[in-house]
């Protein structure tokens, strides 16, 4: 309530109802209007949309109330093509950055209360329009309950989940596995966004460079298996004691189509594959893995750099970023940076679409960057204006040459 009456007081002045909302802007009225229906339990959710900027990677916003340690907030969803991300702010927080979204990011706004709908939208001139529709009341208001357990992707039962470490015999998540299970369903929810806007073979067949303990190969066989995916996947791993390992798991849960060999990122032959997979892999041997999936032609080329010593070292520019270089935490980050944009810029000379994002919160893990090749049409044009690009950035850095050009020569 308190919020409420400091809404009010600094939206409406004093005066009359019809002189109050003529000083007020439109947006002013419909944060109040949505104030007013969250504490009244009312809101059914807020729906923002319409871009202003058509390339922005968010493509909407979708809110809702919630109850969270009871405590009533707004929980703010935010769309991207191949993640969703949840945020949850008190309403007073929440009112605010619907204010900012609405004035940075997005055109419209829908809102969906029990007794009526609101339709916002507001111009690149700045003028804006409020419809409201009146609806029959809704009686049945859904419940706002948010300490439900998460629907997971990959089910804490799996067989290969206890064998691996994770879950106890009975099931359960292990206590300090928690940020592993949680890494392992996010991994397969950007799968499933990647998979989604492509038609696929029956046959489709994936490879992961440097399968490691087989974690994430375990759940990727896992969730295509779910999509009744007759897909082979195959993990690549150096280490004798985990291909034995992951063999015998993969063997004993009757996954037929999953195996794993021994072998390394850099000499291990790679033909006919589909998804190319490299999660951590130290270096330079992301850069070998990428080369591997450009040179097999596959459809999709996934990767999660493990640090950048190769262009860090190198890095000695005689502008002014020599200013930023000359610390070693701010050389260490801008050197990933660097080192990442000249990968995806490279995939995208030989005809990848590429998107870089989050892989998962850095609480969870410090190697959080991901990027996704998706491959599409090459052309003689692409290639050399994407190389004119990694050349300057060579020059801005003072670098030499990046790994991943080399192994092209």
């Amino acid at each position: 309530m308190r919020l409420l009456l400091r809404l009010t007081k600094s939206f409406i002045p004093n005066g009359s109802l019809s002189l109050q909302k003529r000083k007020m802007n439109k947006l002013d009225i419909l944060l109040k209007e949505i104030n007013a229906a969250a504490l009244d339990k009312k809101l059914l959710k807020i729906t923002l949309g319409n871009k202003r900027n058509k390339t922005a990677d968010v493509k909407n916003v979708f809110i809702k109330p919630v109850i969270i340690k009871d405590s009533l907030m707004l929980s703010f969803v935010y769309r991207h093509p191949t993640q969703d991300i949840t945020k949850n702010f008190s309403i007073e927080e929440g009112i605010t950055s619907i204010k900012n979204i609405l004035a940075e990011s997005f055109f419209n706004a829908d809102v969906y209360n029990t007794t009526n709908t609101i339709y916002y939208s507001i111009d690149k001139t700045g003028k804006e329009k409020m419809v409201t529709k009146a609806i029959e009341t809704i009686t049945n208001v859904p419940q706002l309950l948010h300490d439900k357990t998460k629907q997971r992707i990959i089910q804490a039962n799996a067989f290969y989940l206890k064998e691996l470490g994770i879950t106890t015999n009975e099931g359960n998540v292990k206590k300090e596995m928690q940020h592993k299970y949680k890494q392992i369903n996010r991994y397969v929810e950007i799968i499933e966004g990647i998979l989604k806007e492509t038609e696929l073979p029956d046959n489709f067949s994936v490879v992961d460079m440097g399968s490691g303990k087989g974690y994430l190969t375990f759940a990727l066989y896992d969730f295509l298996q779910q999509k009744n995916m007759a897909a082979k996947v195959q993990g690549i791993e150096l280490r004798d004691d985990l291909v034995i390992k992951c063999n015998n798991i993969a063997q004993h849960g009757k996954y037929n189509g999953l195996s794993f060999i021994k072998g390394s990122i850099q000499e291990t032959a790679i033909e006919n594959v589909d998804m190319l997979i490299a999660l951590h892999a130290c270096d330079t041997a992301t850069d070998d893995a990428i080369m591997k999936g450009i040179e097999a032609k596959a459809k999709f080329i996934i990767c999660a750099p493990c640090c950048h010593k190769q262009i860090r070292k190198q890095m000695s520019p005689t502008n002014a970023l020599k200013q930023i270089t000359k610390h070693g935490i701010l050389l260490e980050r801008q050197a990933e940076m660097v080192t990442d944009t000249i990968r995806a810029l490279i995939l995208e000379a030989h005809g990848y679409k590429t998107k870089v994002f989050d892989f998962i919160e850095e609480e969870d893990t410090p190697k959080n960057v991901m990027i996704v090749g998706t491959r599409a049409t090459a052309s003689e044009n692409t290639f050399t204006e994407n190389m004119e690009k990694v050349k300057a950035l060579k020059e801005l850095f003072g670098i030499q040459e990046h790994y991943l050009e080399t192994l092209f020569k």
